[in-house]
């Protein structure tokens, strides 16, 4: 039977994977939006649509160099789920 304790670890390292996944990505599109946003309070230039290519080409890039990353990461934690789910009698 699983414990309260074993379910708390599995929240815990789910919301860990959500960070490594996630967080790459998300902070390459954030440090992209300051860029973007302090050259356009710099040359006065209020263009709503400016900020979306560099955005765009960041988080690619961040996906593209990060990737093999973000598989192995989820690839271990969905081994880790379904030997979780043998060990309490799923089938």
């Amino acid at each position: 039977m699983q414990t309260a304790v074993d379910i708390h670890e599995m929240l815990r390292q789910t919301l860990i994977v959500t960070v490594k996944v996630g967080g790459p990505s998300l902070l390459a599109s954030l440090c992209a939006g300051v860029v973007v946003s302090l050259f356009q309070a710099v040359t006065q230039i209020n263009e709503a649509t400016l900020s979306f290519v560099p955005k765009f080409l960041a988080t690619v890039f961040a996906l593209g160099f990060t990737g093999a990353f973000m598989y192995s990461t989820l690839y271990t934690y969905g081994r880790t789920i379904f030997d979780q789910m043998i060990l309490v009698g799923g089938s």
